[in-house]
């Protein structure tokens, strides 16, 4: 009870003696507000880029492995790699045969190509051949009309389906379904428009701007090139039961391609782990560096904050003394200072989480960058605050605290 009516009373003097030096404990929240900003600014920008490659990365699909001719993260485009045969859709129809009724496999092969509907024409859009098995793979759907049907793999239908940002560019204001438009010289009916993604922050595809066709279509009327490469989707039964997958779809690649026990695997299985780790590998050491130079702002502001204490103490050395005389302790005194300084902070920080809040606003309704300021980091800045208080402020409230009763009467 004692304690808690010494905290009381040491937040009582402390708010009385911020709000007795208005223009000063401006001046010194302003260095942690700066620091706080910086600090929450930079976590909310992490933030907000790992919620967007994890929307982008959803497409991978947690539960699906890909049997690609390279790894997708590599650090040096070895000749070992280069060198490595194409993944054909053959190779793709045994490994379907392999895992008939225990998974589901899905091949992809595709292309830039030019699209065109009457006068309007874009270049350079994703044409990707594939199967009526890839919704169940990407868990993407079309918004309206369908996607592929098995029919249309099988007698090499010319239909498409479009993405969302394909159809707003070539259709603004019309119904694309059953129109024709052109990919390079041959002609498709749309029976379909695939659901709006979003950009991607990476530099990944644009999801929006690809366009899906049977892959049986695909090869009749752009040919197969020797080393136009066929990305194999094996989507496991369950999360849990993905690594044994693994294993088994290795397996089998190397009885399709003839490997021999002591031959190394020609080909690469690719999964979302691998995105994952390279993002927080790469993102991690930049927001890691970020914060080290951030919080070098902040770290000046604590300086600030620790000067002002100092100040504090000493133009309160007499009071000091009164309190001593009549009984106060010396953990009353220290908390009083430890409490003013935590509370220049606090509002400081709480100020710094408002202005980043802003910037964050800002940033989103710009498309600048993608920015998320959530509780976690917003608890976060606030513990940092109140920590930077204590520590800076432990000095001059220590320094306080042992002052001599008598020797600080005699202050002038």
């Amino acid at each position: 009870m004692k304690a808690l009516v010494d905290v009381r009373e040491a937040i009582n003097i402390a708010f009385g003696a911020i709000l007795a030096n208005k223009a000063r404990g401006f001046l010194t929240t302003l260095g942690i507000i700066i620091g706080i900003v910086a600090v929450t600014t930079t976590m909310t920008a992490f933030n907000g880029m790992k919620s967007a490659f994890m929307q982008a990365a959803g497409s991978v699909g947690a539960d699906v492995i890909y049997v690609s001719r390279m790894p997708w993260i590599r650090i040096n485009d070895s000749f070992d790699f280069r060198n490595r045969p194409s993944i054909t859709i053959e190779e793709a129809s045994a490994l379907e045969d392999a895992f008939r009724g225990r998974a589901i496999v899905n091949p992809t092969k595709g292309s830039q190509r030019p699209v065109k509907y009457r006068s309007e024409t874009i270049d350079g859009v994703r044409i990707i051949g594939t199967t009526e098995r890839m919704p169940i793979v990407s868990g993407r759907m079309p918004e309206f009309g369908r996607f592929l049907t098995e029919f249309d793999v099988t007698y090499r239908k010319r239909v498409a389906i479009i993405g969302f940002g394909i159809a707003e560019s070539l259709f603004p204001g019309l119904d694309p379904l059953d129109r024709e438009i052109n990919i390079g010289p041959h002609k498709f009916v749309i029976a379909g428009v695939m659901e709006e993604q979003g950009g991607n922050t990476f530099g990944g595809p644009d999801f929006d701007r690809q366009i899906f066709v049977p892959v049986s279509t695909y090869d009749k009327v752009f040919g197969s090139r020797r080393f136009e490469n066929v990305d194999i989707a094996v989507k496991a039964s369950s999360i849990d039961s993905l690594d044994d997958l693994e294993y088994e779809v290795i397996g089998e690649m190397r009885k399709i391609r003839k490997l021999k026990p002591l031959e190394e695997e020609n080909f690469t299985i690719n999964k979302l782990d691998s995105l994952m780790g390279a993002f927080n590998t790469v993102v991690g050491a930049v927001l890691a560096i970020g914060l080290l130079v951030t919080s070098i702002s902040l770290f000046v502001g604590g300086i600030g904050v620790m000067n002002i204490m100092f100040v504090s103490v000493t133009e309160r050395t007499r009071e000091i003394g009164i309190r001593k005389a009549i009984g106060a302790r010396r953990r009353s005194i220290l908390m009083q200072f430890l409490f003013e300084s935590a509370v220049i902070c606090l509002v400081g920080g709480l100020v710094g989480i408002a202005i980043s809040g802003g910037i964050a606003a800002l940033f989103n309704s710009l498309d600048l960058m993608p920015a998320d300021l959530s509780g976690g980091i917003m608890l976060t800045s606030v513990i940092i605050a109140m920590l930077v208080g204590i520590v800076a402020g432990f000095v001059p409230a220590y320094k306080g605290a042992k002052l001599d009763p008598i020797e600080a009467l005699r202050y002038e």
